[in-house]
């Protein structure tokens, strides 16, 4: 007897879940929503299963609500690493709580049920979209992702919004061939997904091992090493942090990693990373850069250099950063900067 493909993607989005679980990506609730998905798609592949490999017709109603949730808790994923936890919840209860309504509504409705495959579709779309828009929001938007792991979790966007399309474009396909009782090119499709979706649950799998994102059990206790560094508070880390920066200037170094930063603290990483986290509400890429743009705007005041000068001077690697960075602390363009303060300084420095 052999096992259909929507089982073995079953099996492999459950192996998948196993590393998520483990993810430590610096917000416990970002881990959560993630593995949300993952047991949604788990659930989903199951009850495909059932219905096409085994004739179990059962939890139809059950498996044609469930990809509302997809796009949501995928997309909350990445948001609770970009916002504190108050609007995280707020935005929690509309996202979760509009197709929990649909899915509730759907039975209830005449002709409810047949208006699933398009909500389905519709709901895909309008998160590709929102995933795109965050992804272009670059890796200043993930504020609260611990800083070795910004670039990949900005790069897991784009593929996650890639996933949702591939769904849209495949998940309307089957339902055009339903419509139009081509039943064996929806099997086929169907086919084509599952083995995509089992590719996609095994590459998340070495991808997350491979990067060194997969931490211990979070039910592990930690050890008496790990409870005694605790003992040093936030805001006793943080002061740290702000005096090493301030005395010796290594914000001006481009090439500055928190490994570096907490090294010469004599600090684990993640210890740095969440006194950080905790004490500012950011992550160490942008506590740095805070330093890097009062150093910039200081420049911009008081001297006359340009801007690709100012750039080099003040730690940014590209212009392009130091661009979008400057106009989200201060509000205005560099050069509407200077001229602001231009009349400030002659009249300090007359």
């Amino acid at each position: 007897m052999t096992l259909p493909l929507p089982l073995l993607t079953f099996l492999a989005a459950l192996g998948a879940t196993g590393f998520v679980a483990r993810l430590d990506l610096g917000v416990a609730l970002s881990r959560a929503f993630f593995v949300a998905f993952f047991v949604l798609v788990s659930c989903g592949t199951f009850l495909v299963a059932l219905r096409f490999g085994y004739g179990i017709d059962s939890f139809v109603p059950l498996q044609r609500v469930l990809p509302l949730f997809a796009g949501p808790l995928l997309y909350l994923g990445f948001w609770a690493l970009c916002v504190p936890k108050a609007p995280l919840m707020r935005a929690a209860l509309l996202h979760m709580g509009v197709p929990f309504a649909l899915a509730v509504a759907m039975p209830l409705v005449p002709g409810g049920a047949n208006a699933a495959d398009g909500l389905i579709l519709l709901s895909y779309l309008t998160y590709t979209l929102l995933l795109v828009l965050l992804w272009r929001k670059g890796e200043a938007a993930f504020v609260r992702v611990r800083l070795e792991a910004v670039q990949s979790v900005r790069a897991w966007a784009l593929w996650a919004a890639l996933f949702l399309a591939v769904f849209l474009v495949i998940d309307g396909a089957i339902a055009v061939s339903f419509a139009f009782g081509r039943a064996e090119n929806a099997f086929a499709l169907i086919s084509l997904g599952s083995v995509g979706l089992a590719v996609t649950m095994i590459a998340i799998a070495f991808t997350a091992a491979s990067r060194g994102l997969v931490g211990r059990s979070p039910s592990i206790k930690a050890q008496p090493s790990q409870r005694a560094e605790g003992k040093s508070s936030a805001a006793e880390i943080e002061g740290r942090a702000r005096s090493l920066l301030e005395s010796e200037k290594l914000y001006l170094e481009t090439d500055l990693t928190v490994e570096r930063l907490a090294k010469r603290l004599h600090l684990p990483t993640r210890s740095l990373s969440a006194a950080i986290n905790q004490q500012e509400g950011i992550n160490v890429s942008q506590y740095v850069n805070a330093f890097r743009l009062r150093h910039a705007a200081q420049l911009l005041a008081e001297t006359s250099l340009s801007v690709t000068k100012l750039v080099e001077q003040s730690g940014f690697l590209t212009r392009s950063n130091f661009y979008r960075e400057f106009q989200r602390a201060y509000g205005c363009s560099p050069a509407a900067y200077r001229a602001a303060q231009a009349p400030q300084s002659l009249v300090q420095n007359p």
